[in-house]
């Protein structure tokens, strides 16, 4: 369900939302890190999260911070968990609802940042995004089973543990942006749901054998393989996640 088979290619072309959105991600990190001289460094003021101007009615610091970031790792964790969680919603919800709940759920997030921090408070990143993607995931494997097999509700639901213990565990994280986006996401979760089917349907039509006959799968090892390299994915996924969230102590957020 989440590991990732087609070639880079047909990954753009199939994941459109994701991959702008991912591109968006890279593009404004390169433009306000490294071409401070371009423009950047205005660019990024004019778009970080920051309470007192949006007080003054600069609104659009509401949306903007979800595009720009504070280090390295912290837009390689974001990109790299929209690019492993977001296709398989992109592809249940279809590009305009996938994009209207990542951003709704980031603006959601942000709002609530606005009013129970300080003026001075300031953020950026497109975790309170993320974290509305995990919250629809959290909705899934508690209310709606007949999306996602057991194996991937288990392997979600450990990500989200750990996530939710690293956002507390880690200094300098935006908590409000994380709770509220994961709480934000699961809200939302049942009405940009509603019309999606199990995943039981996707498999296709399945060949009836008679009662006596032994069936006989011929791509059973496969199958069994394929198992085995999902299972290792995620675990070095998960792993890998724990030091990215360390790494990021000194690099996230102001």
């Amino acid at each position: 369900m989440f590991l990732r088979n087609e070639s880079f290619t047909e990954y753009i072309t199939t994941y459109k939302a994701v991959t702008v959105l991912i591109a968006m991600n890279l593009f404004f990190y390169i433009w306000t890190g490294w071409f401070t001289f371009l423009g950047g460094n205005e660019i990024y003021m004019l778009g970080i999260g920051w309470n007192l101007p949006i007080a003054y009615g600069e609104y659009w610091r509401l949306v903007t911070p979800v595009f720009l970031h504070a280090g390295l790792m912290h837009v390689a964790f974001n990109s790299f968990s929209l690019f492993l969680f977001g296709p398989w919603l992109e592809a249940k919800l279809g590009v305009t609802r996938f994009v209207t709940v990542y951003l709704a759920t980031a603006v959601i997030a942000n709002i609530v940042t606005f009013f129970l921090q300080d003026f001075s408070y300031r953020h950026v990143g497109a975790s309170g995004a993320v974290f509305g993607l995990f919250g629809i995931y959290a909705y899934i494997v508690a209310m709606r089973k007949d999306l996602m097999n057991q194996v991937s509700s288990q392997m979600i639901t450990t990500i989200i543990i750990i996530g939710v213990i690293m956002t507390f565990v880690n200094p300098g994280i935006n908590v409000l942006a994380h709770i509220v986006g994961l709480i934000s996401g699961a809200a939302l979760a049942p009405l940009f749901l509603k019309r999606v089917t199990a995943w039981s349907n996707e498999l296709g039509s399945q060949t009836i054998h008679d009662p006596d006959e032994i069936a006989f799968d011929p791509k059973r090892w496969e199958k069994k393989r394929r198992m085995k390299q999902l299972i290792w994915f995620y675990v070095g996924g998960i792993f890998l996640t724990m030091i990215a969230f360390f790494w990021l102590v000194d690099t996230l957020f102001f």
